[in-house]
Formats: C-alpha cells, sequence, structure tokens
C-alpha cells in the first residue's frame, strides 16, 4: 500500500491491477482507518482516472454476492448524486417506463445523499422491498424486467470503507463510481453526473468494464439526469469508441422547463410524484421522465433515435405498462418474509 500511496501522492496515476491491488488491501483485516483515508484523500486531490475507477469498481463487484452470469440486455439507469439541485427520483422513475417499454432494468441504487429522497427511500415508501436476496433479484429481472438492488444490502463488504467515508467528510472516488459498482451483469448503461470533467472519465471507465454501449450525460445546469432547462452534454460509448454531442428537449419535441419546476420533497412526495408520472399526468415531471427515459431506450438500443424512444416512452405509461412494473415490484415483495437478507 505505502508503494501506492507514494505513487498517488507524488501526482502519478495507477495502472488498473495496481488499483485492484490497492483495493484489495483495503478489504483485508490488517488494513487501518488511516491507510483507506489516506488512499481516497490521495486519489481525490490528484483527481481520478479511468483506470483508477476501474480498478476498484472491479474489486467492489468481485466482493459481492450478488453478480450473476450476463443478462441478455440488462440495464441500468442511474446518476452520481451531488448535484444539489433537490429534484424528484428522476432516474428512478424512467426506470420503470424503460421496463415497460420492454427493456430488463438492475436499479442500482441507494438512500438519500445529496437530495432529500433517494431512490431506496421513495421506493421502500412505496412497498418495495430493499432486502431482495440473489434468486429473488433473477427472478424479478426474468418475469417483472425489472429489481430493486440496494446498495448497502447488496455490498456488504464495503462497510470499512464506508466507516471512513462518512469520518472524512468529503468527496471520494466512490462520489463517482455508485453507478458502476451494479453487480448485475449488464450490457448497456445510462449515467449521469454532475461535473463536465467526469463525462470521458466515466465513460472511458464504462468502456473498460466491457459496455457493449452506454451514454453518459451532464444535464442542463449541472444535473445529473437529463435535464429540459436547456442544451444537455452527451457521450455516446459504441463499439470501444466516444462520440460527444448535445441535446437540447426541443430537438426531440419536449418543452423548455426550469430546473426548479422539478423540485422534489420528501419520501412521501416523491412517491406521489412518482406515480402521478407513471399515470400519466402532464407536466414538468411526465416531461422530464421521458426524455431521460427515452435516451435510456435509445442507450439500449430499442430506439434508434432519443425522440423513438420518447415515443416508446409515452406509449408504456399510456398503456399502463409503467406502472404495472411498479406494482409486480410492490406485490412481489409483500411475499417475502420479514427479515430474509
Amino acid at each position: 500500500m505505502k508503494q501506492y500511496l507514494k505513487k498517488v501522492i507524488g501526482g502519478e496515476s495507477l495502472t488498473v491491477e495496481e488499483m485492484k491491488e490497492a483495493a484489495n488491501y483495503c478489504f483485508n483485516d490488517e488494513v487501518t482507518e488511516a491507510e483507506i483515508a489516506s488512499l481516497l484523500t490521495a486519489l481525490q486531490a490528484k483527481g481520478e482516472t479511468a483506470d483508477e475507477i476501474t480498478g476498484l469498481v472491479e474489486v467492489i463487484r468481485e466482493k459481492s454476492a450478488f453478480q450473476t452470469a450476463p443478462i441478455p440486455d440488462a440495464i441500468d439507469n442511474c446518476g452520481t448524486g451531488g448535484d444539489q439541485s433537490n429534484s424528484f427520483n428522476v432516474s428512478t422513475t424512467s426506470a420503470f417506463v424503460m421496463a415497460g417499454a420492454g427493456l430488463t432494468v438492475a436499479k442500482h441504487g441507494n438512500r438519500s445523499i445529496s437530495s432529500k429522497t433517494g431512490s431506496a427511500d421513495v421506493l421502500e415508501h412505496l412497498g418495495v422491498s430493499l432486502s431482495f436476496t440473489k434468486d429473488h433479484i433473477e427472478e424479478m429481472l426474468l418475469e417483472n424486467k425489472i429489481a430493486f438492488l440496494f446498495a448497502p444490502h447488496v455490498h456488504k463488504a464495503l462497510k470499512p470503507f464506508s466507516i471512513v467515508r462518512k469520518n472524512l467528510g468529503l468527496p471520494t472516488i466512490f462520489n463517482a463510481i455508485g453507478p458502476l459498482t451494479n453487480p448485475i451483469h449488464l450490457d448497456t448503461q445510462l449515467i449521469g453526473v454532475y461535473r463536465r470533467e467526469l463525462l470521458p472519465i466515466i465513460a472511458e471507465s464504462l468502456n473498460n468494464l466491457g459496455r457493449r454501449r452506454a451514454v453518459v450525460l451532464m444535464g442542463a445546469g449541472a444535473m445529473d439526469e437529463a435535464s429540459l432547462a436547456g442544451e444537455n452534454q452527451l457521450i455516446i460509448l459504441e463499439k470501444g469508441g466516444l462520440t460527444q454531442t448535445t441535446l437540447h428537449p426541443e430537438e426531440v419535441g419536449l418543452p423548455v422547463y426550469a430546473n426548479d419546476k422539478i423540485h422534489g420533497g420528501n419520501a412521501r412526495e416523491n412517491a406521489e410524484i412518482l406515480l402521478s408520472v407513471l399515470k400519466g399526468k402532464q407536466g414538468a415531471y411526465l416531461d422530464t421522465v421521458l426524455l431521460n427515459a427515452g435516451i435510456g431506450l435509445f442507450t439500449n438500443g430499442k430506439a434508434t433515435t432519443i425522440k423513438d424512444g420518447i415515443s416508446l416512452a409515452r406509449e408504456s405509461i399510456e398503456t399502463g405498462a409503467a406502472l404495472d412494473r411498479l406494482q409486480r415490484l410492490v406485490e412481489f415483495s409483500k411475499k417475502i418474509p420479514s427479515g430474509v437478507h
């Protein structure tokens, strides 16, 4: 560990293999909190690279008991958090719309970190279990096209890092990698970031991790979701190549709304917003979900263009398919005995 700390403190970057070795050491019983804290702060000060992110993510996924064999066409849509926008649960709501349109969505998420209400908070309020077993998750992905993976439940080995991060109280590499650590073997992925410099780094990391296709975006107003407020920055990963582009909502037939029009609240309020969207209530919330779900459908390849993806997303809501995916997940959750892990 010392040699890697010296290297990073000196401004040098670690290779994927070096990062994996350092990360594996952090899971060793002999590691101290001071060593973990030193590594995290040194990486943050230097600026994390795609190789360092890749190495850490590969180790975290290997430590999870929830890793699966490849699930055909599985996708996740998740933001890194940290944009301080206080928006409602855009990606969570969009996930049900994508599933209703036929995608297999392995929704990875956590409780609130930078927003008022995280995906786990709102889903728990709606009656979705946070303690699905691996078998439950695979069953739901195959039968319902969507399952929820509660990050602390599927990454129990990360407790040493969690304690250090809490004590540090500072941004670390973990603020960027959450969506990448999904233990489900994903084919495609949509990730939102709130810092422009993360766009190519996360895209390169996704390529290293073997995604067939992916989109990394930063919304107007530095949101970690696609925004209706103006121009969105996108990087499209396909067959190992990266393409930068922009997207304005008017280009795909959607209106412009200020970001404060999609503010959320507590778990109960955000659950009401989520349900209102899945029931087709018109307005900024619905149009924001149409944009994000449309990009997700384009990312996976179900739609050849984002505009076509938006049409499929609208159909998923209008036919009731999106709401049905949520209701099935809630019903399945009721069958799980209390305390099952």
